[in-house]
């Protein structure tokens, strides 16, 4: 993926951006990086970004069933209430990442009632089921009471569930929280920014920018002081374990055995496949499906290439072997999972 400098002076950032409009989203991350396997099978397309400004009272029921959503508050306050969860608060600049399905609430107070509701494919009703639509329409990607409200939310849905690969929503909390004074983004007023652009090529940049918030956010509380990071993710710092990872994710299209695998690290298959399977959650060959088939579903979203180049591409012998293996562990066909990405992208706001 394309990275922007997050130190580089605005005119450096510019020129990062540029080639962000200009150039298709990188392979797959390969070798040893944990964050970069964190993040594989995870891009944005077409992604649903909006800015939400209203005065209090106010308060959004979300139940759009989407697996991934970034939020941040621009300005004022606001809560993030979860049924049978304590609600989290969001001051001014800081984000959270909400992990879906479940529904969840966001208000300038836990008390406030919900005055709309975000339905799969952000459609937006009151609660009594009447669109809201034009009433609150405010421009390009905004909408809410008036555009100078005394709060401004500010959200990026990942809409799809093949956008988010399953590794990282069984890392991420139901609300990962990050205070202001704890991170700190170039990229969001960036983001903002770009938002209320309507030019060609726009989806594409507001989906690499919220990819590089994301990882951004992800960074940040996997490295922070104290941190409890997953033992999938720890096992990279493994001698054992860390070794195997980099090479399955170097190579995922060798033809892998728990043997040849174990002699590359100079270690028993026995050693090896306990290591390995105490630390990073699944065994090397169950991990490996898993690995090649986020690039399979990457490979399919973002190019044209036949299933047979795909299957070559990932290790599986013929198109029927990965098709077979892609329905049997995501539940749908690499056919269809192309086409959920081919389909026409979000409007510029609820619907």
């Amino acid at each position: 993926m394309p990275q922007v400098n997050p130190l580089a002076p605005p005119a450096a950032m510019a020129e990062d951006l540029g080639r962000i409009r200009e150039r298709p989203a990188d392979p797959a991350p390969a070798g040893g990086d944990p964050l970069g396997a964190l993040l594989a099978g995870t891009r944005a397309q077409g992604a649903f970004l909006l800015r939400s400004v209203f005065d209090p009272p106010w308060a959004i029921h979300v139940r759009d069933q989407a697996p991934l959503t970034v939020l941040t508050m621009f300005r004022g306050d606001g809560w993030i209430v979860h049924d049978r969860r304590p609600p989290v608060r969001l001051r001014t600049g800081d984000l959270a990442v909400v992990r879906g399905p479940e529904p969840y609430t966001v208000a300038d107070h836990p008390s406030t009632e919900p005055r709309a509701i975000i339905h799969p494919g952000q459609v937006a009703t009151d609660p009594a089921g009447a669109r809201l639509c034009a009433e609150l329409d405010r421009g390009v990607r905004t909408w809410g009471t008036r555009p100078d409200a005394a709060h401004v939310l500010v959200s990026g849905t990942y809409q799809l569930p093949g956008e988010v690969g399953r590794r990282l929503l069984h890392t991420l909390p139901n609300v990962l929280h990050l205070a202001a004074g704890a991170w700190h983004s170039p990229l969001l007023p960036l983001l903002e920014e770009e938002m209320g652009r309507d030019e060609p090529g726009q989806a594409a940049v507001l989906d690499r920018l919220l990819d590089l918030v994301l990882i951004g956010a992800l960074r940040a509380w996997l490295t922070r002081e104290g941190a409890a990071a997953p033992a999938w993710y720890r096992a990279h710092g493994d001698p054992v374990a860390g070794p195997a990872l980099g090479l399955l994710h170097a190579d995922p299209a060798r033809p892998w055995t728990v043997a040849a695998l174990a002699a590359e690290v100079g270690v028993s298959r026995t050693v090896l496949a306990r290591r390995f399977t105490e630390l990073v959650g699944d065994p090397p060959m169950s991990y490996l499906t898993g690995w090649r088939l986020s690039l399979a579903a990457d490979l399919l979203a973002s190019s044209d290439a036949t299933l047979a180049s795909v299957a070559r591409q990932v290790g599986y012998g013929s198109a029927f072997a990965l098709s077979a293996a892609f329905k049997r562990v995501r539940g749908l066909s690499p056919a269809r999972h192309r086409d959920a990405f081919r389909a026409p992208g979000p409007a510029s706001g609820p619907r």
